[in-house]
């Protein structure tokens, strides 16, 4: 199979109203309140919100974001319950779903606004829109199938990296919170009878200390931005705030933010490097932490004002600084810091009092030796993944509007 650029107005493709190959209705009413235990997804305007033992509509199908999450479409292959926060496809008329899927991510329908107080999308407004489609239906077939291997790649690294998350949240558990890690003779520390001592986090293993993390961090600093604002350039250095990060190795390219070149060499803290930690000290994302590693997601940015950068010495590795964050009483405790100060934000002293249990080097490198590499597997499906995003949104416009045919 080739690419080949050509006419597509000329070459049996045409121009019809999305009323003409895909019928939308309002989805139906259901309270969460009244989900009961099933196999058939609830889809709302962001997705899957639940599941529920009946189904109203038959797979596959599509369903588009009529309030809240306006005109995000979202294919679902087997059957299902659209809820009334969105449009669902009652019937397709010869066309092929997965390709009017991707017909209406081109579309982008959110500019459809009804016009009301609350913004919504009223089938009416959609039905209308011309487009021009493969008369074939196998061609549609053959473009979901091109664009659909793409998504279909990017979610299983996404899946992989799910279970590479769990794994390692688990190891860490099991090493630093049931402290079962290896002993001299590599059996469970705590089952085989470790000795432990009392601390100011309760007991902990013999060797062991409790710190604060001023103690294990190299720096502490935050970003800037230059006069005007990082968003008035659209190219340079990115800069990265708590909008972007989305979970370990989940960053949103499309709310990227850049600070020139020049201001990002002058900046004497706020460089992000290999292994940094960032926590996000204000706003509505404060106490979320991320960790960039392995040149995800860029290989050069910086922080802006509401992000500290978080570097460890070599008391801590990097890695378990951050899931020591992560642990929900450190998180609460981090997030507790904002509301018992006078300025609304984290501030550095509040940060540095937060206490860290110090394991042995050689238990922590071990840990180390184990967690890097699957670290790097993540990072690494990240940025394919990153790869693969591009070269589907690049061939998406062209596919689907026929100025590149498949032959």
């Amino acid at each position: 199979m080739k690419l080949k650029k050509i006419n597509s107005e000329k070459n049996n493709w045409k121009t019809l109203k999305l009323g003409d190959i895909v019928t939308f209705q309002r989805g139906f009413d259901l309270p969460k309140s009244n989900f009961k235990t099933g196999n058939y997804p609830v889809i709302g305007s962001n997705g899957i919100i639940g599941h529920h033992n009946k189904y109203k509509a038959k797979g596959p199908g599509i369903t588009i974001g009529r309030s809240g999450n306006l005109g995000e479409p979202y294919f679902i292959e087997g059957d299902y319950w659209p809820h009334n926060t969105t449009l669902f496809s009652l019937k397709f008329n010869n066309s092929y779903p997965k390709f009017i899927y991707y017909l209406i991510k081109r579309i982008k329908l959110n500019r459809f606004n009804a016009g009301s107080a609350v913004p919504t999308l009223n089938r009416n407004h959609i039905h209308p829109i011309k487009v021009i489609i493969p008369k074939d239906i196998n061609e549609q077939k053959l473009i979901s199938n091109i664009l659909s291997s793409l998504d279909e790649k990017i979610e299983l690294n996404n899946k992989i990296n799910s279970i590479l998350e769990r794994i390692s949240q688990t190891i860490f558990k099991h090493w630093f919170i049931d402290f079962e890690f290896p002993n001299e003779q590599g059996k469970p520390y705590k089952s085989s009878g470790g000795e432990f001592i009392d601390s100011g986090l309760g007991k902990i293993p013999k060797g062991w200390e409790v710190l604060y993390l001023k103690d294990v961090l190299g720096s502490l600093e935050s970003g800037s931005r230059p006069k005007g604002g990082v968003d008035v350039f659209s190219n340079g250095i990115p800069s990265i705030g708590a909008e972007n990060i989305l979970g370990l190795g989940v960053y949103d390219y499309s709310k990227t933010k850049y600070v020139p070149e020049d201001f990002y060499n002058s900046m004497k803290t706020g460089k992000i490097i290999n292994g940094d930690v960032l926590l996000y000290k204000d706003g509505a994302k404060i106490g979320r932490k991320s960790i960039f590693m392995f040149g995800f997601p860029f290989r050069k940015c910086c922080v802006n004002e509401h992000v500290f950068i978080l570097r460890s010495n070599e008391k801590v590795t990097p890695i378990y600084l951050y899931f020591w964050l992560e642990k929900p009483e450190i998180t609460n405790f981090i997030i507790n810091l904002n509301s018992n100060s006078a300025q609304p934000g984290l501030n550095r002293v509040g940060v540095e009092s937060v206490k860290i249990l110090k394991p042995e080097a050689k238990i922590l490198n071990k840990f180390n030796s184990i967690l890097v590499p699957i670290f790097e597997k993540i990072f690494l499906n990240c940025l394919q993944n990153q790869t693969l995003s591009q070269v589907r949104d690049t061939l998406l416009p062209k596919l689907i509007t026929g100025k590149i045919r498949l032959i």
